[in-house]
């Protein structure tokens, strides 16, 4: 159950996940930018975090455009088909 009263739209999908790089592929359906909080929901994922990096072609960028895929740095385990949603 959301914390606001009008439902959540997820703003990205997990697509995949690097376990010994603590590494989630994001593919945002939206712009994002480093510093801003989401959190991860699944079946078994419960995970909020701003976020700290993330790549695009193995370099570092400051923001995602709107369907691009980009590789975040996560605390926790995330998995493929998680959703993303943006925290207030």
């Amino acid at each position: 159950m959301p914390k606001n009263k009008k439902e959540q739209k997820p703003i990205g999908t997990v697509t995949h996940f690097y376990g010994n790089l603590s590494v989630a592929i994001v593919k945002f359906s939206k712009k994002v930018e480093v510093g801003t909080k989401v959190h991860f929901k699944g079946a078994t994922t419960d995970l909020e975090e701003a976020i700290k990096s993330m790549q695009y072609d193995h370099k570092g960028i400051a923001s995602a455009k709107k369907g691009q895929e980009v590789g975040i740095k996560v605390d926790g385990k995330v998995r493929e088909g998680d959703l993303v949603y943006l925290l207030a």
